[in-house]
């Protein structure tokens, strides 16, 4: 067998094993049953009961990257070792329930609040990680994730410049 057919080959096993985890009982967002209509037989990413780190690679890994690090070059700042630092200024702690990425995810309440504090509480946050983290509750989540953030930059900016005024070191991959 050629080395050209041997990599077509585990290429095909690659996808197959792919397409059996999408379409197995675990499934991630609303993945149908083969046969049926988009609408029937779908798993609503809200009702799926993963774990937060299931979920932070569902729903954050895609643009942030699964350790956190970020797209400079396509504007996506990092979290790793940087995202606790939201919790130190105000209006910090709501930002993080209402970026747009987050407040439309299709978790449900109580999966986002247990997503954010397992965010703000594990490696992702690492040595941004709150001294007196105070857990999101799914009622905090709900009452928050539905105020639209109209401005996600400028908002942003006016907490980074927020954290620079107290002297908070700014390492988010994007900002200069």
């Amino acid at each position: 067998m050629s080395r050209t057919e041997r990599g077509r080959r585990g290429g095909a096993a690659l996808a197959a094993l792919l397409l059996a985890a999408l379409t197995g009982t675990a499934q991630a967002r609303s993945i149908p049953q083969p046969g049926l209509p988009p609408s029937v037989g779908a798993t609503p990413a809200g009702a799926t009961g993963y774990r937060p780190a299931v979920n932070y690679q569902l729903q954050c890994a895609g643009c942030h990257l699964g350790d956190g690090r970020g797209a400079h070059a396509s504007l996506v700042p990092k979290m790793k070792d940087f995202v606790g630092r939201f919790l130190d200024v105000d209006g910090g702690r709501e930002f993080l329930v209402r970026v747009p990425g987050v407040a439309q995810s299709g978790l449900s309440d109580a999966e986002l609040a247990e997503l954010l504090n397992w965010l703000l509480t594990g490696d992702i946050a690492g040595a941004s990680r709150p001294q007196a983290f105070v857990p999101y509750t799914t009622e905090e989540v709900a009452r928050q994730r539905h105020e639209p953030l109209i401005d996600v930059f400028r908002t942003r900016a006016g907490l980074i410049a927020a954290m620079r005024a107290r002297g908070i070191a700014i390492d988010d991959g994007s900002t200069p």
